[in-house]
């Protein structure tokens, strides 16, 4: 069966899944093959519970008309994507970054749904699977779509930019992150800017963040389309495009300009000055794609973080920054940077390892420990097999299990916590009853 046909198919049952515990009725299962399993194996499964076909790719597994069989299911799955991504003639926004691009999409998403019928990735579906399923699901009646690319190895976004087609795109940062897939800073650089490498041979349009060191030098002089913005009016293209930060202590608080030069201020409900470049990015996507100011100020105003990234828990009298979503030495070092100056008496900071950084782990996880204990902070907590190989001498755990059994037995009063790890830490695991 080529694409063409499967196309009409999915045109008839337009939901696309891969896990057979959870198949819409009438959708299409899709039978992927991962280190430890193998979906052909479950595709009579996903009919049962009310699938309408079921892909696959080992013949052995085809017992009937709902049993398409295909060379290779992922494969038909990026394909399927690609094809119908290609029946919209609409901006479609590639979002990567080492810090910040979920939140930064979540905020363009506020901002450009005020105005526009607008599709982004849910969650964090940015992978060779995520991104094909968020293009699958993409409405007939979308004018606008944010694709959120992840990777953990050189050459991940080139493909996830085939899959997608990007128009429009941003790296919200370059950092230490995945360093384990790619080997370096150097190696960073390389795999993110695969996304203006795309842009830039598809006529696409760059958006630059001025602030960020990398950006402006990765995207080069001979690409004309490119779009800069800044906190500085020097370095933005237009003053609309600059936006001024005005208070992190807290929460996060900016002006800008509408198309008048009149000031437009944000009170929005994100901590941390790592947050404004995100929050800018979405100020300036808005402004780009003519949402008004004042739709702009709502959206980002009534935001509020959520699944672990940059949340504010209370709890009795005590508050919690959680940000244990994701963690690598760039965003471990802001979080610190930000905390060290929340106004708050009692500070206690828990950290958790950092993960996917190979041969640099120890070296990085020992540079934040020695930030930590130059934060004047009440007290910090680490847990994690990689911080305990380093040199410390305070609080450490060796799993998040620990952590809360010594954790319930104390009694905080008045104490601000700045929580973060890497997700497969787990130290939300702190705040469950």
């Amino acid at each position: 069966m080529d694409i063409q046909e499967l196309y009409q198919i999915y045109l008839k049952h337009p939901f696309v899944c891969t896990d057979s515990r959870d198949v819409p009725i009438e959708s299409l299962f899709f039978a992927l093959k991962g280190d430890r399993f193998d979906g052909n194996k479950y595709a009579e499964a996903a009919l049962k519970s009310g699938a309408a076909y079921a892909v696959i790719d080992n013949p052995e597994y085809k017992k009937g008309e709902q049993y398409i069989l295909v060379e290779d299911s992922l494969v038909y799955l990026q394909q399927l994507a690609h094809h119908h991504r290609n029946q919209f003639k609409i901006p479609v926004i590639g979002i990567t970054g080492s810090n910040g691009k979920t939140t930064t999409k979540e905020l363009m998403t506020s901002v450009l749904t005020s105005s526009y019928p607008t599709h982004a990735t849910k969650g964090n579906f940015n992978n060779h699977i995520g991104v094909p399923l968020t293009l699958l699901a993409m409405p007939l009646d979308t004018e606008v779509a944010i694709i959120e690319m992840g990777m953990n190895h050189l050459g991940e976004i080139a493909e996830l930019c085939k899959i997608a087609n990007p128009t429009h795109g941003l790296i919200t940062n370059i950092g230490k992150a995945h360093l384990e897939g790619v080997g370096s800073l150097e190696g960073v650089k390389k795999a993110k800017s695969e996304l203006y490498d795309y842009l830039k041979a598809h006529n696409g349009l760059i958006f630059v963040n001025r602030d960020e060191r990398f950006l402006w030098e990765l995207v080069g002089s001979n690409h004309r389309k490119k779009l800069s913005y800044s906190q500085t009016e020097e370095l933005a293209e237009h003053y609309i495009y600059q936006v001024e930060l005005l208070d992190s202590k807290v929460f996060v608080n900016a002006r800008f300009k509408n198309d008048s030069g009149q000031s437009i201020n944000i009170n929005s409900q994100l901590i941390g000055t790592y947050n404004f470049n995100n929050m800018m990015t979405a100020i300036v996507i808005g402004q780009y794609f003519k949402v008004s100011p004042l739709k702009i100020k709502a959206a980002i105003e009534n935001y509020i973080p959520s699944n672990n990234r940059s949340q504010v828990v209370q709890q009795g009298s005590n508050t919690f920054i959680l940000d244990a979503y994701n963690a690598n030495p760039t965003s471990m070092q802001n979080a610190l940077e930000y905390f060290k100056t929340y106004p708050a008496k009692k500070k206690i900071a828990i950290l958790g390892d950092m993960l996917e950084l190979g041969e640099e782990s120890s070296r990085e996880h020992q540079t934040i420990i020695n930030q930590a204990e130059k934060s004047d902070l009440q007290q910090v907590i680490l847990v994690g097999e990689c911080f305990g190989q380093c040199n410390f001498n305070g609080l450490y755990f060796k799993s998040i299990n620990e952590l809360k059994t010594w954790y319930d037995q104390q009694k905080f009063e008045q104490t601000a916590f700045l929580i973060k790890g890497s997700r497969g830490i787990r130290l939300e695991q702190l705040l469950k009853e």
